[in-house]
């Protein structure tokens, strides 16, 4: 299927999923949807990656417990790991043709790649391979190795000599890096990802605002520390793991510091940096609370000016996704926009998906705002989730001093819009204190 026609079909997924609720499912079901989420990547969305990047023919193997990242993606669901040595095989004969699935193993590798390898026949699985690759006899052999882009660059060197040994001076000479392959195969997003992935960034805000509530959070009792373990153990509660520790932090008026640990206390400005992995697919959050002070009833007018300053940011960031522009390019030109409308930003969003730091192009890095040499140079393309991951400075006179908005939100880029999975925090999540905190 068209990656053209794949746009609107994802559209219409994503608007669904909007109205249904998140059910993390047993793990028999969710098994059974990621397998088909996996075939669907691989029968609906590889062909045309493939052919985009002129590969016709991908090589991808893994030594058990040593995985190729993206290895780690084609494997159905009840293998934990690769097992002995896999080698998969994606052919594309041509002509329109449907991809072929091989498996140069002793069986087949869920239900799509077959396998091959009948080792009483050719009992050397180098070989084996060889000889399929040569039967084919493909214009490009991609493997995966890549000197910049590390999910990309998933081939041991054991496995990049014994290939080229195994090959002939022929197709020896046809192997290439599979790295913008490897790249857009990680990055881009099917229909039914689509239909589930904004469910999950739904849960991660639901967990954020319980978080930083008095349901969680006793000012002058309750530890930074204490909330980051609280999002831990309710997303293990719910069947869904972290791809990184909850980091919960605070801002206090009067300190330095935009990263402080410790006891809670009112009038500190929160922050929470949270991630939840399932169906292979990953969240990147970051959200802010205010802890009222006695007597307040709502956050000062100054942290409030500091949100909408930060909301402005990400406006600018999202406007400025073209297809073909670079995270280089968008971040310089997001910035000079920036700067020109008077905030003091920071900017260092990424892709998102099969892996929470995702394959594609680095939009600047909190120590890179000049650019990223080669990540960055990497061009946009429809149908990727990104992390809108940013921060503003602004001056906050009753604070005494600056104040840093870190905020992080998740989205899908269609090729004509950014839109956020699951909308974005533009109001400050509410703490109360003293009798308010009881009553509340």
């Amino acid at each position: 299927m068209s990656i053209r026609i794949l746009a609107p079909l994802i559209l219409w997924a994503f608007l669904i999923a909007q109205a249904h609720a998140f059910e993390p499912a047993a793990l028999k079901e969710r098994a059974q949807l990621l397998d088909k989420i996996t075939q669907e990547r691989l029968t609906e969305v590889l062909p045309e990656l493939m052919r985009r990047q002129n590969i016709d023919l991908w090589v991808i193997m893994s030594r058990e417990y040593n995985e190729d990242p993206v290895l780690k993606t084609m494997l159905p669901a009840n293998w934990m790991s690769a097992r002995r040595h896999t080698m998969l095989v994606i052919h594309d004969p041509g002509a329109g043709r449907a991809l072929e699935y091989l498996a140069v193993a002793r069986y087949p590798v869920g239900e799509l790649f077959q396998s091959v390898w009948d080792p009483e026949q050719q009992p050397d699985q180098w070989q084996a391979l060889a000889q399929l690759i040569a039967a084919r006899d493909p214009d490009t052999i991609a493997v995966n190795t890549s000197d910049s882009f590390a999910l990309a660059d998933g081939m041991s060197s054991t496995e990049w000599r014994e290939l080229n040994a195994a090959l002939s001076p022929t197709m020896r000479a046809r192997v290439v890096s599979a790295e913008s392959l490897a790249i857009a195969w990680l990055e881009t997003r099917s229909a039914t990802e689509m239909a589930y992935y904004p469910q999950l960034v739904s849960k991660g805000h639901e967990l954020i605002a319980r978080a930083f509530s008095n349901e969680v959070i006793t000012p002058g009792v309750t530890t930074t520390q204490a909330v980051g373990w609280w999002l831990r153990e309710q997303s293990q509660a719910l069947g869904l793991a972290n791809w990184f520790h909850p980091a919960v932090s605070l801002q206090r008026r009067g300190e330095a510091g935009f990263n402080r640990q410790g006891v809670i206390q009112p009038g500190d400005l929160i922050h929470v940096d949270f991630g939840l992995t399932w169906l292979r697919l990953n969240t990147d959050q970051q959200q802010h609370g205010y802890v009222l002070r006695e007597g307040e009833t709502e956050p000062s007018a100054g942290v409030v000016q500091a949100m909408a300053a930060a909301n402005t940011l990400q406006d600018i960031l999202t406007s400025n996704f073209v297809v073909g522009r670079t995270g280089n390019e968008l971040l310089a030109l997001s910035r000079q926009q920036a700067l020109a409308s008077g905030l003091r930003p920071t900017i260092y969003s990424h892709p998102l998906g099969l892996h929470g730091h995702g394959a594609g192009p680095t939009i600047g890095m909190w120590d890179a705002q000049e650019g990223v040499p080669v990540n960055g140079d990497y061009p946009l393309f429809a149908n990727t989730a990104y992390s809108i991951e940013l921060s503003n400075t602004a001056a906050v006179a009753e604070w005494g001093g600056d104040v840093r908005i870190m905020l992080e939100e998740d989205a899908f880029f269609d090729g004509q819009q950014v839109r956020y999975l699951n909308g974005r925090q533009t109001k400050l999540h509410i703490i109360c204190s003293g009798a308010a905190a009881v009553v509340r």
